[in-house]
């Protein structure tokens, strides 16, 4: 029996694939510190649970497969807080940002058609795309550039007939950036004169440092026709498990058509989506706590890394992640000996190879990417260790 050409060709995560190894070294009693993977250990807002118990019915039944009314609502209150006007015919719940995104994908592109996305890009793009069928064609961003958008000649050099939707993370996951409004206005601009839809994966707005200011796709308004807007409540109130997310647009005909793939998957959770109604009670201090958590630990991260030689990084400037260049030969070897022959005072480090966050053969091979969802003191320990373990790796190897 022969598997689908599709699923063959689709990739592991990079993110995950080396979880064996820290399972087993986690067996022989080691402490395993994970950067590899962006789940916050912030606390849930207890509004959440608070809905989640308020469930009293003795059935559970289906919902509507645009989502339930009550979240819907609460996605249109909290939109405007951001200053962005979304009606209810405008917006699909879903599951998760990556059911979204797949959606989105598929709405937009026929099989064999192609999407421009920056890379290095969020991993499980490649996956969605070959799913919908659909060839990622990628352009680079550097890290001795901070991860920003290169000229836009360059970009333009990408598109073809083919060409159907840019897809950007911003902020920027795996690699921190945040985009300035020139940047998102050369990539509308792109998006228009291209007849292209710009599908814009906004999941971690709330996540942006050092004072700068934050631009929306959807603060472009002669473009709003062209955005799909990717959202998800899994990182802002730290509810990654509920897989709640939303596709949203001012087209209102492309949503009308995203609704087919909506009732055929029937409808998303009933009670996740009255719990994540309950969200919008959420009070702003828990978001400006939030922020100065995760800029701290940035800070920290960003210290440490610096104290290792031979590390190429610029420090981020939003999310909770940063790619970071090594100086070893291969960081899927390296991160791999760090999980199976190497530890200090019985402890090690599992980050995530970021060859696998490149759509290019050849890139992203002594770089990995770093997510800061650890405590003050773990990162500290985890730089620690990892400055030890580069050291010991490059006088073995």
């Amino acid at each position: 029996m022969k598997v689908s050409t599709r699923i063959s060709n689709m990739q592991f995560s990079p993110i995950r694939k080396l979880a064996p190894y820290a399972n087993e070294s986690k067996s022989k009693g080691i402490h395993v510190y994970h950067l590899n993977i962006g789940q916050p250990d912030i606390k849930t807002p207890d509004c959440f649970l608070d809905g989640v118990n308020s469930y009293k019915e003795s059935v559970l039944k289906y919902t509507a497969s645009q989502g339930m009314d009550c979240l819907l609502d609460s996605f249109i209150k909290y939109y405007k807080s951001w200053n962005i006007n979304f009606e209810k015919d405008e917006l699909l719940i879903t599951n998760g940002g990556s059911e979204a995104i797949q959606f989105a994908l598929m709405a937009t592109c026929d099989v064999g058609d192609e999407v421009i996305i920056p890379e290095p890009f969020y991993t499980n793009y490649n996956g969605f795309s070959e799913v919908a069928g659909v060839n990622v064609v990628s352009f680079s961003t550097k890290a001795e550039e901070g991860f920003h958008l290169p000229k836009k000649e360059e970009i333009v050099s990408k598109i073809t007939p083919k060409t159907k939707a840019l897809l950007v993370s911003n902020p920027g996951n795996p690699t921190g950036v945040v985009y300035t409004y020139e940047e998102m206005r050369m990539l509308a601009d792109i998006a228009k004169e291209n007849n292209l839809f710009l599908i814009a994966d906004e999941v971690y707005r709330e996540f942006v440092y050092d004072n700068l200011k934050y631009t929306s796709a959807m603060y472009l308004e002669d473009v709003k026709d062209r955005v799909i807007l990717i959202d998800s409540i899994s990182k802002r109130y730290s509810a990654c498990g509920a897989r709640i997310g939303l596709v949203a647009s001012k087209n209102k005909e492309l949503i009308h058509e995203i609704l087919k793939l909506c009732q055929s998957r029937l409808c998303v959770p009933t009670v996740e989506q009255i719990a994540a109604a309950n969200l919008i009670n959420t009070p702003e201090s828990y978001f400006k706590e939030v922020k100065a958590e995760y800029e701290n630990r940035r800070n920290i991260l960003f210290e440490g890394l610096e104290n290792i030689p031979g590390v190429i990084c610029k420090k981020p400037t939003g999310a909770f992640y940063i790619v970071v260049k090594l100086p070893v030969d291969n960081a899927e070897k390296f991160a791999k000996w760090m999980l199976q022959d190497f530890n200090y005072e019985n402890k090690t480090v599992m980050v995530a190879p970021a060859e696998g966050f490149y759509a290019t053969d050849g890139l992203g091979k002594n770089e990995i990417r770093i997510s800061y969802c650890l405590k003050d003191e773990d990162l500290k320990e985890a730089m620690k260790i990892l400055k030890i373990a580069i050291e010991k790796y490059n006088s073995v190897n």
